[in-house]
Parts: structure tokens; sequence; C-alpha cells
């Protein structure tokens, strides 16, 4: 076992509590440690002076000691510590509370980097508790001081200790060699890992950074086309019941609308897949109310007429139980008994279910992860379908494919990916797209605006409302702490090195509070993956119902329920979505009677510029798939590779890529899955390469800590 594979509790000070903490953010190894990316930097290597600084935003301040510190007492306990330091300026008043032993550290004269918020008071200016380090020009301070995400029981000055104490460790390890090829290395202009890894957590410079930055994106792709490569490889069912009876008029008289030609070739796919012995491997791609359900439906009724069992499932338990609720309403009127199988039901209930679908007596059973779970079997396994498949790891579609081996598959994704980029990720699936909409979908009339219309955009929103429409409004961020706060957030660096200026973050959390205050006369919740699943559930069925105006939610609602009174979507800070993803988003509106709106808010739209270009494709262009491809060109493919971004911490099953998702360049991904090929020429079952197969076996290992 490698130095960097044993557990943070080798580290001095990390007991078991920490480790616990650790744990929930998925870190229990040093190496995990070491991987874990800081989210941001405190750019305070920019030095400015005291005018020059801004009250709303940190800054980086050099100051000269002037007065002694002095030390008052008040509120019982409470002692403040006040001194004044100046620059040429003008002078600051800095104030630290309960930290009177900090008085010796300040010596009339001595000079200080300070970092932190600057006030201005009738005398000058004033900072409360900055962060300061000692200022010799012959000795530079580190220019970018990372900020890593957290999670409650950890704090920033932990995590960077005990990544320095990581890195002491590391550099003992006498296994620190790179796991890319030197042909690799040298070909794409790369650095070395260890280079890489410390540039990221301790960056001497912005171009260093940008450089560590590729190299690391690209052990990812690399990494994920190697899996995703050897998966394709391997035939994982090789045969399949033929299904004969592939007739399906009675479903479909059963339909209030007519099919869309498109559905009509999905479905003739289908059946042509699964009256072959060969296993089905299909994957039906199309926007968010493209009607890719009725296209499940079809298969799932296909399988039952044959006398065999089909599984769906779903990402989230409010999705499983929309897709129970509509596939049950059409199939049992057909005979086809269904099940909906999900974590939060008691145990006596999932082993009912379980006893049904091992029996036979169940034909369609509907679910979350709960499906992969201990205890499920099938008397007669034909189909599986998964649901937004995407969201669900390699591991966790194996681990449903083993449950239901000799199986046809079908996966389904509202994600319009580009043509290009789906064969190089699924090139192991034939794909069926659903290019166009249902009669009677109604386009969304999308506005891309900046802060100035914020209160038009209030008065339009009380509007809505008043005719009684339901509002979503979609933020980046849950929350944003001071302990996580920083001046630049990764994505605000591009390839170069240079910085992207971008407006601070909307929180959901913090702007539901403003909104609540805004408009105290409507219901406004807030909605993020952090909560627990019986909370999002609650909340989505309270907007739902319409008993919520205002739902203000991270990007977990791409995937949820049909709201046809929801009539509005704004997306705050939309320049840091990817197209694809606001195309997704805007699709949650317009699914009832109502006219319905979409309004992305970026200050990137107040001047030229390539952010402002790829916001306004969403104004003129409504098909997902040609916003896939302009997406794919103008911004990379890292939208398309990411999973939920909803959370900071890392998340249970599934493919994850922390920073793979802000890759500008669509070329790497290409590279990545070209070079994947040719190694796997050499070493098919990389046998040549054990760090590798080790980092690929990470990467697409079910790291589900409890399947419900």
């Amino acid at each position: 076992m490698s130095m960097l594979d044993v557990s943070v509790k080798k580290l001095y000070g990390v007991g078991a509590v920490r480790a616990s903490a650790y744990a929930k953010m998925g870190i229990t190894t040093v190496a995990d440690l070491i991987s874990h990316y800081p989210r941001g930097y405190e750019n305070r290597g920019d030095v400015r002076l005291l005018s020059e600084t801004d009250e709303q935003t940190k800054s980086s301040v050099v100051l000269v000691v002037a007065t002694e510190p002095r030390v008052a007492r008040i509120k019982g306990r409470m002692t403040l510590l006040k001194f004044k330091a100046y620059d040429d300026s003008g002078t600051c008043e800095i104030t630290y509370f309960n930290q009177d032993y900090l008085k010796s550290s300040f010596a009339l004269g001595s000079v200080f980097r300070f970092y932190g918020r600057v006030g201005r008071t009738r005398n000058g200016y004033s900072m409360s508790s900055p962060v300061y380090e000692p200022f010799d020009e012959k000795t530079p301070l580190a220019p970018l001081v990372p900020v890593y995400p957290l999670t409650e029981g950890i704090s920033q000055k932990q995590i960077a200790k005990d990544m320095r104490a990581a890195w002491s460790l590391a550099s003992c390890s006498a296994e620190s060699s790179d796991f890319l090829p030197e042909d690799i290395l040298k070909k794409h202009s790369l650095c070395t890992r260890s280079f890489a890894l410390r540039q990221i957590h301790s960056p001497e410079s912005f171009a260093l950074l940008a450089k560590a930055k590729k190299r690391l994106i690209f052990d990812e792709l690399f990494t994920f086309a190697l899996g995703m490569s050897l998966v394709g490889s391997k035939p994982q069912r090789g045969s399949a019941p033929r299904c004969e009876d592939t007739d399906i008029s009675a479903l479909e008289a059963m339909l209030p609308y007519s099919l869309t030609n498109a559905q009509k070739r999905a479905i003739a796919d289908i059946k042509r897949d699964m009256s072959d012995s060969v296993a089905m491997n299909r994957m039906i791609i199309g926007d968010v109310g493209c009607g890719k359900t009725v296209c499940a439906a079809a298969a799932i009724y296909i399988a039952v007429k044959n006398g065999l069992q089909a599984a769906l499932m779903a990402p989230t338990e409010i999705l499983a139980a929309q897709h129970f609720g509509d596939l049950s309403a059409m199939l049992e009127k057909l005979g086809v008994r269904c099940a909906l199988l999900v974590g939060s039901m008691t145990a006596s209930q999932k082993s009912k279910v379980h006893a049904l679908c091992a029996s036979g007596e169940i034909d369609v059973v509907v679910g979350t992860q709960a499906l992969i779970s201990e205890g499920v079997s099938f008397a007669r396994a034909g189909l599986v379908v998964a649901d937004e498949q995407h969201r669900f790891g390699v591991g966790q579609r194996a681990l449903l494919a083993e449950k239901s081996s000799l199986s046809h598959m079908l996966v389904m994704s509202a994600t319009p990916i580009p043509r290009t980029l789906a064969l190089t990720m699924y090139g192991n699936l034939d794909v069926s797209r659903i290019d166009e909409l249902p009669p009677g979908r109604q386009r969304v009339d999308t506005f891309v605006v900046d802060e100035s219309y914020r209160p038009r955009l209030n008065a339009f929103i009380e509007k809505q409302i008043l005719l009684g429409g339901q509002v979503y409004i979609v933020c980046p961020a849950v929350e944003v702490s001071e302990d996580e706060e920083a001046d630049l957030l990764m994505s605000d660096l591009d390839g170069e090195g240079a910085i992207r200026v971008t407006a601070p973050l909307k929180s959901a959390v913090g702007y539901s509070a403003e909104l609540s205050e805004i408009f105290p006369q409507y219901k406004v919740a807030f909605l993020h993956g952090k909560m627990r699943a019986k909370e999002k559930d609650s909340i989505m069925r309270e907007f739902s119902e319409g008993n919520i105006n205002i739902l203000v939610s991270t990007t977990v609602i791409e995937v949820g329920v049909n709201v046809p009174s929801a009539c509005l979507m704004i997306v705050e800070n939309a320049d840091r979505f990817g197209l694809s993803q606001l195309h997704q988003l805007r699709g949650r509106v317009g699914r009832g009677v109502k006219k319905s709106y979409c309004v992305l808010v970026s200050e990137a739209v107040a001047s030229e510029g390539k952010t402002k270009q790829r916001l306004m494709t969403m104004k003129d262009c409504y098909d997902g798939f040609e916003i896939a491809e302009r997406d794919l060109l103008m911004r990379g493919p890292g939208d398309f590779l990411k999973g939920n971004s909803d959370d900071t911490v890392r998340q249970s099953g599934g493919v994850r890529f922390r920073l793979a998702e802000l890759c500008v360049d669509a070329e790497l991904l290409n590279i990545a899955f070209d070079e994947a090929k040719v190694l796997l020429n050499k070493s098919p079952e990389l046998l040549e390469y054990p760090d590798l197969a080790k980092e690929v076996t990470r990467m697409f290992t079910l790291e589900a800590g409890t399947i419900n």
C-alpha cells in the first residue's frame, strides 16, 4: 500500500472527529486530501493602496504599524485590541476581538500585509480582524492563497494545516512517480503531476496555475476515457430475450395525442433492437418535455407483452415518483403491474416489493439506486431503463445490469449531447435523437439582461404571480459563507492564466431571504442538493401544488417534477452555466397553457465579449442539439461531463470531475480518447500501467456510502 493511501488520521492533529468530518467530503486517505482541490483563491498578491480598495470586497494592503496596540475590555469578558497603521494614501484603524495575545505581534514601525475588507470612517479607513502576514520585500509572500470546499467541522485553517502535513508525507513517499506515460507528457507539453498538484494548492503565479489546471484536467479526462473505453470494449450483455410481439397499438390508443415523427423513429429503433437476440444498448437523447418517457413506456410495454420484467432507475426520488405516476397511469390500464422502490420507503415496504419482484408478480419496478441494493432480484429480467443516465456512474449502471443480466438496456438523457461528443463518450451505445417537441408545447421567450434591469425584473415577477403563475429562480451557489469566500474562483482563470472578471455569485439561501423581504406577501422557498431527500421532496411537492410562489434553487431542479403553472425561469449569474444547462433549465417552464418566459441575468452582457455572445445564443436558438453544438465550440465539453454541480462535496455514485467541467478546449477530450485507444491497444487491461489502472478504478468505483 502506498504511503498516501493511509488514513487521514495518520496526520498530526487529525483525530476521529475531524476524520469523520473529512469523510463527509469523501476524504478518507492522504491521497484523497491531496486531490481535494481549492474552489478558488484569495488574491493576496494584488496589493492596493487603502484609497484604491472597495468596501464590498476583500483587499490586500501593505501597512506600517503607526501606534502601539492597546487592549480594552468591553461587555464582560470580551476584549478589543486596536492600533493604527498607514500607507501612502491614508491611515487605517485595525481591530481584533478577543485576541489580546496579539498585542506583542505588532511592533511600532513593523510592516504587514493585511487581507480583509477595508471600511471607510470619518477619519480614514478601518479593518476588522484582517489576516496578517509580516512583510519583507526580500521574502515574497504567497500571491494566491487557496480556499477549499468545506463541510461542518472543517475550517480553512485546519484544512490548510492538514494539507501541509499531507504534502510533507507525500514528499517522503518513494511512490510519487507520474502515472501518465512519458511520451504523452512530452507530446502534449504537460507538466508532471507532482508539479501540478503543488501549483494547484500553492500557486506561484497565474500562468503556473493555468499550466497545473491543464495537466489535472487532462488526467481526469484521460482516466475517464480509459474507463469508458474499457467498459465499452467489454460485452456486458451479449444476448437478451427476443421480443417477437412489438405491437404497441393498444398503448398508442390510450395517448391523448399523436406521437411525433421523432418519437416514432425512436420507438422503431427500440422495436428493431428488442426483436433481436442481441441485447439492445440504446440511448434516447432529447430536450426536457420532448416525450422520452413515452418511448420508454413503449419499450416497457413490449418487454411485458413478451413475458419479461422491466426496471426503470431514476437519479432522484421525486423523479422516480413522477415516472411511476406517469407509467402506472398508462400501463396498469393495460394489465401491467407496476411498483415503486425508493430509499425513503420503510423496510417492510421494501421487502414486499423485493418479494413481488423476485416472484414475478410485478411486471415493472420504478425506483432510484434502491434498485441496485442487496435483496433486489428479478424472476424474468428483460429490460433496464436508466433515466438521466449521465447522473449515474458506470458502476451503478453496471450493478443494475448485473441484477438483470441478459437484459435489453435503454438509457435516456435530457442533456442534448452534441453528436461529436456523444460518439466520443458513448461510442458503445446506439443513439436515437428526439429533435422535435410534441404539438402544443409553446416556445419560452428568452431575455438576457444585466443588473440594471433588477427593478423591472422584480415587477415582472409580481405580475406573473398575480396572473396565477409561479416562478423559478436558479442560483449557482448554495450559500456563501465568510469562511469559503474567494476573490477568484477556479473558473475565473482561463487556459492562459488570465483572469475573467465575474460578478459575485448569488446564493440560493441568501437570495431567498432577500426575496422574502422584497415580496413579504408571497411564499418564497429555497431548494438545494445538500438538503435531505425528504426536505427536497416536500418543497417540490408544495411548489407543484401551488403553495409556493417563488422557488429559489440551485440546478437541482434541472431534473424535477412538471409544474404546469410555472411560467417564469430566472437564472442568476447565467454566465456561470453552460448553454445546454441553461436550455434544460428553460425547459422547466412552458409546460402548461400559460405564456412562459426565461430571463438570464449576467453582468457579462454589459460589455462585448465571448460570454455575451454565448448567452445571446439563447435568445434566438431553441434547438437543444444546435445549442449543444454551439456550446461545445464556444465553451468546451465540461458542461456535458460534470455531475451535479449543486454540491462542492463529492457525491455518491457516478464519475466525479473536480476540474474538467472548467475545460475550455474541446480538443482536450478528443485527445484524451485518442490517447486512451492507443494505450489500450498496447495494454488492453492496463497490466503494464498499474498506477494508471488504479486511478481508473478510483474514478469508476461506486463510492456510495450506503444505497437506500
